[in-house]
């Protein structure tokens, strides 16, 4: 008989791949950073359409899915990057500066 434990641990890994993908299958947006709060691990940034989130463009704040990557980037920077859902919060989990 399986334990609880074994099935619990079983559905938590099964997720990461969806959730993998999901960041994955974002598409890249265009932006520009208005704000970097590196302590708060938050940027903020005028955006075109998130079509994977249905939000339109305006300026707002993510949280960083990563800090090092506020390191990349300073206000006035012309970027793309992808934003998804995660643990209920919008976050930035992939950035670069526009070409």
């Amino acid at each position: 008989m399986i334990n609880r434990k074994t099935v619990f641990g079983l559905l938590i890994a099964a997720t990461f791949p969806v959730a993998a993908f999901a960041q994955d299958a974002a598409p890249l947006v265009k932006g520009k950073v208005t704000k970097v709060d590196a302590a708060a691990e938050k940027i903020s940034i005028d955006h075109e359409r998130i079509p994977n989130l249905d939000m339109d463009a305006m300026t707002m704040v993510f949280r960083a899915g990563d800090k090092a990557m506020l390191k990349q980037v300073k206000t006035g920077d012309r970027v793309q990057f992808t934003a998804a859902r995660v643990n209920g919060q919008i976050t930035v989990t992939k950035i670069q500066k526009a070409k």
